[in-house]
């Protein structure tokens, strides 16, 4: 007698599954080409015409006069970027993660750094800063992770703005000889030229000389035929 095998739903239907992942894992060698292709586009941070010359990671403040405190600005990496062209040498401060900047400003020959009374890892300082798009007066306060960090952004600030006082007086010193140069050449210029009138007007006053004297002599010569004319006459009566 012949038995037949009865076969289990919940089982055939797991053996369905099985083979139907089976086909969707199945390589078919198709390729899928993307529906937006996306280019390269370059970012332009305004530093490609200036050479780094300090590049520190430290938190920065800035104080605030109407609630008389200082409150932070953000924490990232401060500059000083010196621009290829004009010599000129600015300090730029960006947050790490947002890279929105939080201090840009020139350092100039009036700029002084000082140690944060009490905290030997922070100075302060003023500056005209443009961060926040248009020039404020601002008094900074600046964090680093070591003293010797600290001491460097000192130290180079320093040089940084005694170098562009120097580079202000050689332009000054430039400017004054260029005046003074175009000055001598002016006034040797206006003593030839007043010597040469003063030449042509004793030249107008010879020929003016010369003429008169032409006169005069015609005159008497006039006067002299008229008076031998006279004795003829008489002469004859």
């Amino acid at each position: 007698m012949a038995s037949t095998a009865k076969t289990d739903p919940e089982q055939q239907n797991r053996e369905d599954e099985e083979n139907a992942s089976a086909a969707d894992d199945e390589d078919t060698g198709a390729q899928v080409a993307p529906i937006v292709k996306l280019e390269e586009v370059a970012v332009s941070t305004g530093e490609e015409d200036e050479d780094p010359m300090l590049d520190l990671k430290a938190k920065l403040y800035r104080f605030n006069k109407e609630g008389n405190q200082w409150k932070e600005r953000g924490v990232g990496s401060v500059k000083l970027l010196k621009n290829k062209v004009s010599g000129k040498v600015r300090l730029v401060m960006r947050q790490s993660k947002t890279l929105k900047i939080c201090a840009n400003h020139l350092v100039l020959r009036t700029m002084t750094v000082q140690e944060h009374a009490g905290n030997d890892k922070s100075c302060v300082w003023h500056a005209t800063d443009l961060a926040d798009g248009e020039l404020k007066e601002e008094m900074f306060c600046i964090r680093f992770a070591s003293v010797e960090n600290c001491k460097s952004f000192m130290e180079m600030v320093q040089e940084v703005a005694e170098s562009q006082g120097k580079k202000e007086d050689n332009k000054d010193a430039t400017a004054t000889v260029d005046l003074l140069e175009k000055l001598s050449v002016g006034e040797s210029r206006s003593d030839g030229k007043e010597e040469e009138e003063e030449e042509e007007e004793d030249d107008d006053d010879d020929d003016d000389d010369d003429a008169a004297s032409k006169d005069k002599e015609a005159v008497e010569d006039k006067a002299k035929t008229e008076e031998d004319k006279k004795d003829e006459l008489a002469s004859k009566a």
